[in-house]
């Protein structure tokens, strides 16, 4: 039996100063550059679960609230939420902060997907997580209704089959 995991195991702090090369015209954190870095923290919060290879299947939503400036602090904080069969919803928040003004802000969120892979390439099966808080059970619940919005909006659900999102799609009488 595959031992369980808590969301705490799989948390992940990464930091980048924001230079000249990662920002635009007006002096902003690229949107790319910081999907790029999402990327890597997400992929690490995931190897840490299931302690195997890991490949991006889906990015959620990423909408900025404030920009992150040139000079800037980027931190990025990434765990997991829920993991699946063979696939794994990590939880991100990136942070802003000007060092000299000690001016620390919420720059973003998003959600990310990975799927675990053995030595042949294939998905395997990961940890089940199990959530300890209040706050992770409730993110953890929220992922499943995620999940199956996901797969409709990928084509591989049906909506009729989203158990969990039904009420969203079908008058029930």
């Amino acid at each position: 039996m595959m031992q369980t995991k808590r969301p705490q195991d799989s948390f992940v702090i990464m930091s980048e100063l924001v230079l000249p090369n990662d920002t635009n015209t007006l002096g902003n954190l690229m949107g790319g550059k910081l999907m790029h870095w999402m990327d890597i923290a997400a992929a690490i919060s995931s190897q840490k679960h299931c302690n195997c290879p890991v490949v991006t299947v889906s990015v959620d939503n990423v909408s900025f609230t404030q920009p992150v400036k040139l000079g800037n602090l980027l931190t990025i904080e990434s765990k997991l939420t829920r993991s699946f069969n063979t696939s794994m919803e990590v939880y991100l928040r990136v942070w802003g902060e000007d060092l000299s003004a000690q001016y620390k802000y919420l720059s973003n969120e998003a959600y990310m997907t990975f799927v675990a892979l053995d030595p042949n390439g294939r998905p395997r099966v990961v940890p089940e997580l199990v959530p300890e808080t209040d706050a992770e059970k409730k993110m953890h619940e929220g992922a499943l209704r995620r999940r199956q919005l996901r797969l409709i909006l990928g084509g591989k659900m049906k909506t009729e089959e989203a158990g969990e999102l039904r009420a969203l799609f079908f008058k029930e009488d």
